[in-house]
């Protein structure tokens, strides 16, 4: 099977020649840029650069070699942009190794060692990440204070949210003139070269917008106490993402396998709403969102959500997600076992595969083979599994684990 057939295959719930693989493909399912550089230290290969293309979660783009090395079978189409060295420039990540930002990013380092990333104005803060963090923050909510009476600023406002002042390729050209042209030659140009499944990361968040916009603890008791505005801040954002879909699905629908939503509505201890509250305000958008797709495109549907999030997801499957991630299983109600049996019939899960933060990054390598060996036991039958870790590799992971990790996934494939 090519890596193409073999994650359609999973995705058909047909079990294919071998579990398919991901690192990298989404932002959701990556590794941090130290992680990065500290595994191709470990590797011996310095030659290679250190390409932060998600500046919030300072994630490194993962070289094709390296894609190659580990049995990757997915590519975000995002990277066939800033291809050029003029796109990039230096910068030194938290541990003091050597990185390259996109040349358009320009935070600004303060005297305590901090960065902040100011608005065209230069006065208005709009994201920091504090000295030794390896994170960058949303400093500005532009409705903290209330919802406006006319949504006629809300595509100015939503420029302002580092979500989407800094998003990643392909995203951070999307006003290029011949963007969608360009994205259409660039996508034909990799499915034509590689054998591997084609993702397209395209947001559309809902729950989280809301957050973006109001702040997380206005928006959640929005939901109870004030869910008329709710609806219709809803409204606003669907009609956007809906025109961003059109053009999607136009420009690399026939091309593209995957694209990926996203929208976090879960915490460890459980979804930050109840079933009822889902049904209401967000199945019936999320309903739309996938029923453009499947009626424009080839492209399967993705969502990576956070936390405990099995209530949730038999309304999430009717609405039409078909692909679930990052399946963090230290959550409330999310154990490998429960999930495979009450819908690994019904979706797949791409993701779970090892526990990010505990045994990848405080384990020993044997402890990481075993669990992850364990994890490919219970999610791989009957297809409906795609392995990669419980959300991103972490900065504090050590190479040796993620090799350890793969060498892991390798065995059992072989078996």
């Amino acid at each position: 099977m090519t890596s193409r057939e073999r994650v359609l295959s999973a995705i058909a719930h047909k079990e294919p020649d071998r579990v398919p693989v991901d690192m990298g493909a989404t932002p959701s399912s990556g590794i941090s840029a130290i992680a990065y550089s500290n595994l191709l230290k470990h590797l011996g290969r310095t030659d290679l650069p250190v390409q932060i293309y998600d500046v919030v979660q300072q994630l490194a783009q993962p070289d094709l070699s390296i894609i190659d090395q580990f049995g990757i079978d997915l590519l975000d189409i995002g990277r066939t942009f800033n291809v050029s060295p003029s796109d990039w420039q230096e910068t030194i990540l938290a541990n003091g190794d050597k990185a390259l930002y996109p040349a358009w990013f320009n935070p600004v380092e303060q005297p305590n060692g901090s960065w902040h990333c100011y608005d065209t104005d230069g006065k208005r803060l709009l994201a920091m990440m504090p000295k030794g963090a390896t994170f960058f923050d949303q400093s500005y909510f532009p409705y903290v204070d209330g919802y406006p009476d006319s949504y006629d600023g809300l595509d100015e406002e939503m420029g302002r949210v580092l979500w989407s002042r800094y998003v990643h390729s392909p995203w951070d050209h999307a006003a290029d003139d011949g963007f969608w042209e360009q994205l259409r030659t660039n996508a034909l140009h990799l499915r034509e070269t590689t054998d591997k499944a084609l993702m397209i990361v395209c947001g559309c968040n809902l729950f989280e917008w809301g957050t973006f916009l109001r702040r997380m603890d206005n928006f959640l008791m929005d939901l109870l106490c004030d869910p008329d505005q709710v609806e219709r801040v809803l409204d606003e954002l669907l009609e956007r993402h809906l025109a961003t879909l059109e053009k999607v699905c136009a420009s690399v629908g026939d091309i593209v396998d995957i694209i990926r939503f996203g929208d976090d509505l879960g915490m460890t201890t459980g979804p930050f709403m109840d079933p009822d509250t889902y049904k209401t305000l967000f199945k019936p958008r999320h309903k739309q969102l996938c029923d453009y797709v499947k009626s424009h495109s080839q492209m399967h549907t993705f969502i990576h959500s956070c936390g405990s999030i099995s209530s949730l997801m038999p309304h999430m499957i009717e609405a039409g997600i078909e692909v679930f991630n990052p399946v963090q299983t230290n959550a409330v109600d999310m154990s490998p076992e429960f999930l495979k049996k009450e819908f690994g019939q019904d979706c797949t899960f791409w993701g779970g595969g090892v526990e990010t933060v505990g045994t990848l990054n405080n384990g020993t390598p044997a402890q990481v083979r075993e669990q992850v060996l364990e994890r490919l036991e219970i999610m791989s039958s009957g297809g409906g599994f795609v392995f990669n870790t419980v959300h991103n590799i972490l900065p504090d992971v050590p190479p040796e684990n993620i090799i350890a990790m793969f060498d892991a996934v390798k065995k059992f494939n072989n078996k």
